[in-house]
């Protein structure tokens, strides 16, 4: 395997040392495409065998922003990168639903939402704002009897799923053009936005969904220090 001719900005002996690098998760790439791209650069690079690559906390093939991905004895820290608190940018669409919750299945159910006020949204959002059970997505990777739900979603299978402890800090309406609301969310460790977003559009009684969701925090690290991985 030929070493690639563009330098890498870290030596063979800190990524095998341990570092954590950035990286602004394009849209449709899965968690683990990045992983699995910086991993081959950097065997590709450093003629290398092995080397240990992990990623600090999952985003959604359809959200984009921050992914930290660890290298070296580095890996060693994911579980404590992991239950940082997270910070989100997130548009949902009201008066319409989707089974997965995100753009990756068709609307269903239409409602009028001309007469969503928002004061209406202001109050709606008060009782996701704390610690609360939230139950999560069909369409997701958690796993039940060893199947991952979204296999079973797939499948037209339904499946009961248990709520889960949450902890969701704030819910900031950036702004609202109908029927797209703009929110900034900061939430502890297995939040989902996906769910936050169905379960909003449940309590203004018009339904909504996930439209578009973009990472912008995980404790201190930012993504406006994120590299692209198509330029790593």
């Amino acid at each position: 395997m030929e070493p690639s001719t563009k330098n890498l900005p870290f030596t063979l002996e800190e990524l095998q040392s341990g570092t954590i690098l950035l990286f602004d998760k394009p849209l449709d790439w899965t968690s683990f495409d990045v992983v699995k791209k910086i991993k081959w650069r950097i065997l590709k690079h450093f003629n290398l065998k092995k080397i240990k690559v992990g990623h600090a906390g999952t985003l959604d093939p359809k959200a984009t922003g921050l992914l930290i991905v660890c290298t070296g004895k580095q890996t060693k820290t994911i579980d404590q990168i992991q239950g940082q608190t997270k910070e989100y940018v997130a548009t949902i669409k009201l008066g319409v639903q989707t089974p997965s919750y995100d753009t990756e299945t068709e609307e269903i159910l239409p409602k009028n939402t001309e007469h969503i006020t928002e004061e209406e949204i202001q109050k709606a959002i008060q009782p996701f704002i704390g610690t609360i059970q939230q139950k999560p997505p069909l369409f997701s990777a958690i796993k039940k009897e060893g199947i991952r739900l979204y296999e079973i979603a797939r499948e037209g299978k339904t499946i009961e799923i248990e709520s889960r402890e949450i902890h969701i800090e704030s819910i900031h309406i950036e702004s609202i053009e109908l029927p797209f609301v703009n929110l900034k969310v900061v939430c502890g460790k297995g939040t989902y936005i996906r769910s936050l977003a169905h379960d909003l559009g449940q309590e203004l009684g018009v339904g909504a969904y996930l439209t578009q969701l973009r990472r912008t925090k995980i404790g201190d690290f930012s993504v406006e220090k994120a590299l692209n991985p198509l330029e790593f």
